[in-house]
């Protein structure tokens, strides 16, 4: 059975994720600032790693901006102690985000290939911007590592719909 995708302008309920380091990730329910949220694939996923090494140069720019960002995998805490050791990334991370909650965000799941590859079902890429009131503002799924928005141009068009204060599209 298909997973049901998160509906524009509905809002995430509160999702708590471990995070590395310490304490707890929480997205959705109300925040003070806007939220940024990668779902990553994991250790496995060389393109997952560029992607990332690409939003630790853009981190910055959407602090900035007043966008909080959340990382989340569902690596164990072991496997993002590592990736975070080999690249230094310094946004604040997740790891073990559980069946349910890629269920809850609409990720397509995959079943490993081999053991090799990794040891878990897995999350394919997803990127969520969300409102302080929880809102989701922003949808981008994709079934494989190759389709991510590009972080530049989503920051540009995020902070175009903050400050114009524009609706979520797609909901109908």
């Amino acid at each position: 059975m298909p997973t049901p995708k998160p509906i524009p302008g509905a809002t995430l309920a509160p999702m708590r994720i471990p995070r590395l380091g310490g304490g707890t990730l929480e997205v959705g329910g109300e925040r003070e600032n806007w939220t940024l949220l990668v779902v990553y694939r994991g250790k496995h996923c060389p393109r997952c790693k560029a992607y990332l090494n690409i939003l630790e140069g853009k981190s910055p720019d959407w602090i900035d901006a007043g966008f909080d960002i959340a990382v989340v995998s569902a690596d164990p805490e072991e496997k993002t102690a590592a990736d975070v050791a080999e690249f230094g990334w310094t946004f604040p991370l997740g790891y073990g985000l559980t069946e349910d909650q890629m269920h809850t965000l609409g990720l397509y799941v995959t079943e490993p290939l081999s053991p090799d590859e990794t040891d878990r079902r897995f999350a394919e890429p997803g990127v969520f911007v969300l409102r302080p009131d929880g809102s989701l503002v922003l949808v981008a799924i994709s079934n494989g590592p190759s389709a991510r928005p590009d972080l530049a141009a989503l920051l540009d068009g995020m902070i175009f719909t903050k400050v114009n204060d524009r609706p979520p599209r797609g909901t109908v």
